[in-house]
């Protein structure tokens, strides 16, 4: 406790004999030089009274523990009971191919080229027909394209087969 008091008496000292000596010229000091030796001064208080609370807070010590082997529980299980598998024929839904991306139309279109299947929708495009971006990708804005440029020229008919549609895009490539 002692050394506690000596260093707290010590520093209140230290700060009171910088506040007097710079209280006595201090009239020839401008405002910042005089706040500059006010906060000098806060600081030395403050930080002896943080030391001193630092120092007088009883120090705490954590101790380090071997860790210790801990047998497991040992638990009764009971074996699993077995079961004769049977055998039951499966069944599986049967899948239709519909919509557009299984139309012979479609089929035709994805055998094609990359660059072949953008020049089928530039030229649509260039015509009218087609409003998407010129991706070699056949989607439902290619479809509709497709559909309603052979029905206004040849007739929907010829892409009811996959050969129909190869002669198709043939004659619309050039």
């Amino acid at each position: 406790m002692l050394p506690n008091v000596r260093r707290t008496t010590i520093s209140g000292i230290a700060a009171l004999s910088l506040a007097m000596t710079a209280a006595a010229p201090a009239h020839a000091w401008g405002k910042k030089e005089q706040d500059l030796v006010k906060g000098l001064a806060a600081a030395a208080i403050i930080g002896a009274v943080i030391l001193n609370n630092r120092n007088s807070q009883p120090a705490t010590t954590q101790r380090y523990t071997q860790p210790q082997y801990q047998p497991p529980a040992q638990t009764y299980r009971a074996p699993a009971s077995y079961q004769q598998p049977t055998y039951q024929p499966s069944y599986q839904q049967p899948s239709y191919q519909s919509g557009i991306y299984s139309s012979p139309a479609a089929q035709a279109f994805n055998r094609l080229s990359a660059h072949e299947r953008r020049a089928v929708q530039t030229r649509l495009s260039n015509w009218g027909y087609y409003h998407g971006g010129i991706d070699g990708s056949f989607g439902p804005q290619t479809h509709r394209a497709i559909m309603a440029y052979a029905g206004d020229t040849q007739g929907t008919n010829q892409l009811s087969t996959t050969a129909g549609a190869y002669d198709f895009y043939a004659q619309l490539i050039g």
